[in-house]
């Protein structure tokens, strides 16, 4: 079992940390990395206590989750949403509750809340991006559920370790999937970002991996040698999938009282954490006018966040270019204030003349300024107040007192589909010269005959 058991342990580990890493504020990635976490339980699980209990739960939780995951992979617009994942979160801990209590095959009821997130995603396909994504996705869970059937139902068809290895393989490509919607969503490649985390597990899991199941072998009547040895896998993948908010952590230990260092190496980092990620030159070119404005969206609620505006296709925009010269145009961390700039002199334009005002006139302005811009956060518990201008304060108050957070929300929609369009227009009435670039600079221009 070792031999297997340790590879298909290894593989989940680094992909539910991957996903994780991708983007922390995602609940669709947490919920793909938690069926990751769990089959890996599962895994070590009946490596220690084959067929046992405690193994079959957690192998059955992943199809819990798969619902959870193809409700994730709707659109966050969708009117229903909100519902639909409360609901997925109370029918799922009901059948978790079922599952724990039943025995044997009786499990397999973990497969209904899965079916019902997949007649979600079909009943919603047209939506959903890529578009592939629902055929895929049911394809795998199909698999899924197969290899349940074949590890709970009391029938012989096969060796178990090989039907447990399929089932990390079918949850490894939902991983994937997940990944391609997240990396699609965002606008950001994905392969080489993914290319470049896989070589770094795959050498932990060589180094590592070889000595955990030479020493499982070594002693397989001990089960907490086996449980220890997991445990060290574990923590080497998850280091291969989370290498950059590690090194941070470690340069807050390291470096306590010096700000200017730690600073200089988180930018660094951010740049080369950024670049696999980041398009190619002029991929706007290919975009419509849909996707450009739900890119503006996402550039705008990530205002304050430099590692993100770093990814968006928008640090391409021709009037970025206009704004650098010589060799700054083509390095990506002064492309991405400048992004921030544009984006902020593009709110600002929507200000109304007078000053601060709470009527309707100013409410998309108010809710760009003061919640991307600013970065208010006024429905937390204890909204940071300190450096805040006067108007800032007021515009909290009012927030806090006057608004709810679906209105915010929806505000925020349509001031930064004004931005979007203001921003379309200009790309729309670029000269034909930028947009013919490679991503180079452009040549001088030539006289025509």
């Amino acid at each position: 079992m070792p031999p297997v058991a340790v590879p298909v342990f290894a593989l989940a580990c680094w992909l539910a940390s991957y996903l994780i890493g991708r983007d922390p504020r995602r609940p669709l990635l947490w919920r793909a990395a938690a069926a990751l976490v769990a089959y890996a339980i599962g895994v070590a699980a009946w490596t220690v206590a084959p067929a046992g209990v405690l193994a079959e739960v957690f192998l059955c939780v992943p199809a819990l989750l798969w619902a959870g995951v193809a409700i994730g992979l709707l659109p966050d617009e969708l009117p229903e949403r909100t519902q639909l994942d409360r609901g997925w979160l109370v029918i799922s801990t009901l059948f978790l509750a079922a599952v724990i209590a039943v025995p044997g095959a009786a499990r397999l009821v973990a497969v209904a809340p899965m079916v019902g997130g997949l007649v979600l995603l079909w009943r919603f396909r047209d939506r959903v991006r890529p578009a592939v994504l629902p055929a895929a996705v049911t394809v795998v869970a199909v698999l899924y559920a197969l290899t349940l059937v074949a590890l709970l139902v009391p029938i012989d068809l096969g060796a178990p370790e090989l039907v447990l290895a399929a089932a990390g393989l079918n949850l490894a490509v939902l991983a994937y999937l997940v990944a391609v919607a997240d990396a699609a969503d965002a606008g950001e490649r994905l392969w080489p970002d993914l290319r470049r985390s896989a070589a770094g597990a795959a050498v932990g899991a060589l180094l590592v991996g070889g000595l955990a199941t030479l020493s499982m072998l070594a002693a397989p009547e001990r089960r907490l040698v086996a449980v220890l040895q997991f445990g060290v896998v574990a923590v080497v993948m998850a280091y291969a999938g989370v290498i950059g908010p590690v090194r941070r952590f470690l340069d807050r230990i390291a470096f306590p009282h010096d700000d200017r260092l730690r600073q200089d190496r988180q930018a660094l980092a951010l740049l080369s954490e950024a670049l696999p990620r980041r398009r190619e030159r002029h991929t706007l070119l290919k975009v419509d006018e849909d996707e450009f404005r739900r890119l503006t969206v996402q550039a705008l609620d990530n205002f304050g966040d430099l590692a993100r505006l770093l990814r968006s296709p928008l640090i391409d925009l021709p009037t970025v270019d206009r704004r650098l010269t010589g060799e700054n145009a083509e390095k990506p961390m002064a492309r991405a204030l400048q992004l921030r700039a544009v984006l902020q002199e593009s709110v600002a334009r929507l200000k109304p003349d007078g000053l601060f005002g709470t009527t309707e006139e100013w409410r998309h302005y108010n809710a760009l300024q003061y919640c991307c811009v600013v970065g208010l956060r006024p429905y937390d518990r204890k909204p940071l107040t300190d450096g805040l201008d006067r108007d800032s304060r007021r515009a909290l108050e009012w927030f806090r007192r006057y608004v709810p957070r679906r209105s915010l929300r929806q505000w925020q929609r349509e001031g930064a589909a004004l931005v979007a369009d203001r921003l379309w227009g200009e790309l729309m009435r670029t000269d034909p010269r930028w947009l013919t670039r490679a991503g180079t600079l452009a040549a001088p221009p030539t006289r025509s005959t």
